[in-house]
């Protein structure tokens, strides 16, 4: 698994609340609605014990938890924990809807916030002034943010193995490597990137990706290497391993080089070392010598070996190693563009919809405002329709075709449409 696309929603911020201080011997106690507390952000880290996105095959829906609501005596509701999503070091973050990448996830640890939790709603208390001393209301919280995502995994290996269909590369990292592909005589044995680390003397290691097989046409879809060959795209150096039992080496070889060059990206330019392998089972030396010389005037470096008996692996490894520690890490290019949703709460927009009289107003902010809106207090009533008056809601419902008597319906709550009721001065009247 490494391209998922999964679905999150961070989570809402608690509503604050209406709340009155109740104690004895204070009479006029004052507004005591607390805050509610803030919604879970979703976060994205990279985890170098991962190798594959498997874990989100199964599960695509990433909800994290709401706020919670303010208390009374102007107690805080409890802010929800984030939700953290682990990936592998590697990972491309792209937004579905707009087709950015937002992110690149390259090193251990490394993270990035893909959505905020909403903000908590204000409790009445915090609507005090010297000439309003008793707010009747209280504040929404904000609204999670839900996307769609997809992940890309491009593995960050520092050796990668090309080669056609049973070239030897599953042998080969088997040897080198605490790795056990499958190995077996028929072609598209491996149908999945492996990986191996190597150790270094040093007591580290470096990390061998072996791909599945390349064919001609690879760069347009056809085999199964094109679905890897991003995975070969952020190495410091590829092994380029011949079948010396085929008819053709040198002609595999051009063969595979010229769907990389298709395939675009930086994967020609990436250094190559030329593996002659399954020389046991060649009888020929004049071909041997004769592929090896072709390679060393075009001033390539190339190995004799046989991954099956183990002949010429440690000398291979030897130079695989002294070249992965000269060549730095290359520079991954990869444009990441800035992400102007994940802390978009904004949800003001709305949408009316009529039927035989009744005009239903549909969106986020308006409705979480009536949710928090107790309809017997007129103070209440009245700053609600001030607040639908400047997000324009009125004079939508006024173009929609609405007369008074109709009915309007917000969220839970219902109520007849007079324009006269339109602004504090009519409300007062």
């Amino acid at each position: 698994m490494d391209k998922v696309k999964i679905n999150i929603i961070s989570g809402s911020g608690g509503n604050g609340i209406v709340a009155w201080r109740k104690e004895k011997h204070v009479p006029k106690g004052g507004p005591a609605g607390g805050d509610g507390g803030h919604g879970g952000s979703i976060v994205i880290i990279a985890e170098r014990n991962m190798t594959t996105l498997i874990d989100y095959k199964y599960k695509s829906l990433f909800v994290a938890k709401n706020g919670e609501q303010g208390g009374q005596k102007n107690m805080h509701g409890a802010n929800a924990k984030d939700l953290v999503l682990k990936v592998p070091c590697g990972t491309i973050i792209r937004d579905v809807a707009t087709g950015k990448i937002i992110g690149d996830l390259v090193n251990d640890g490394q993270s990035m916030v893909v959505a905020t939790g909403g903000r908590g709603g204000r409790g009445n208390s915090r609507f005090t002034s010297s000439t309003r001393r008793a707010p009747q209301f209280c504040e929404p919280g904000e609204s999670g943010i839900e996307r769609e995502l997809e992940l890309e995994l491009k593995l960050i290996a520092d050796v990668g193995l090309l080669g056609m269909p049973n070239a030897g590369k599953s042998t080969f990292i088997s040897v080198i490597s605490a790795a056990k592909p499958k190995i077996a005589d028929y072609p598209f044995t491996t149908l999945i990137p492996n990986l191996g680390v190597v150790r270094k003397p040093s007591g580290d290691g470096y990390l061998v990706a072996d791909i599945p097989g390349l064919i001609e046409g690879a760069s347009e879809g056809l085999g199964l290497g094109h679905e890897f060959l991003r995975h070969v795209e952020r190495t410091r150096i590829l092994v380029h391993i011949l079948d010396m039992t085929e008819e053709d080496p040198i002609n595999n070889y051009n063969i595979i080089n010229n769907e990389l060059a298709k395939f675009g990206s930086r994967l020609s330019d990436i250094p190559q070392i030329v593996a002659l392998n399954k020389i046991d089972a060649v009888y020929d030396e004049e071909k041997i010598e004769t592929v090896k010389k072709y390679f060393v005037d075009n001033g390539q470096d190339v190995f004799v070996m046989s991954a099956a008996t183990g002949n010429g692996t440690k000398e291979l490894v030897y130079f695989i190693t002294k070249k992965v520690e000269e060549i730095p890490l290359p520079d991954f290019n990869i444009q990441v563009e800035e992400d102007d949703i994940a802390s978009n709460h904004d949800d003001s927009g709305f949408t009316i919809v009529e039927d035989y009289g009744t005009f239903t107003v549909v969106g986020g902010k308006v409705e979480r405002l009536a949710s928090v809106t107790d309809l017997e207090n007129h103070t209440a009533v009245l700053r609600l329709q001030n607040i639908l008056k400047a997000m324009g809601v009125m004079d939508a419902l006024a173009q929609s075709g609405i007369q008074d008597g109709d009915t309007v319906k917000l969220g839970q709550f219902a109520f007849e449409y007079y324009k006269d009721d339109i602004g504090e001065e009519e409300n007062e009247r």
